[in-house]
């Protein structure tokens, strides 16, 4: 099981982490929302939690909680910029549909 970063998104994350002055990574979550009835929840980590599984990418760490580890697993998180839009956008391996909005995607 694994879950990686493109050098995009290390850049951006680490840029990010260095402006805030703490924080150990990048939580990654998956909650119920959404058309298409899951969506990816982002923050930054103060801590490791004892339910995290902790995925090295680039020098940075990617926490999972165990219950989103199964619709997360082999995900590539990127960072992109369109036109004048810029965000995170997730390859996932393991979702069949996503919805119009690009908010929600179903496994």
């Amino acid at each position: 099981m694994a879950v990686t970063l493109t050098d995009n998104a290390a850049r951006h994350i680490e840029r990010s982490l260095n402006k805030r002055g703490k924080g150990v990574g990048l939580r990654l979550a998956v909650k119920t929302s959404g058309c298409s009835g899951l969506a990816y929840a982002i923050e930054f980590a103060d801590e490791a939690l004892p339910e995290d599984q902790v995925f090295d990418s680039h020098g940075l760490k990617l926490l999972v909680d165990a219950r989103s580890l199964p619709f997360l697993d082999g995900t590539e998180l990127d960072f992109v910029r369109e036109g004048l839009n810029e965000g995170f956008k997730f390859h996932n391996p393991n979702a069949k549909a996503n919805c119009g909005c690009g908010e929600s995607f179903a496994v």
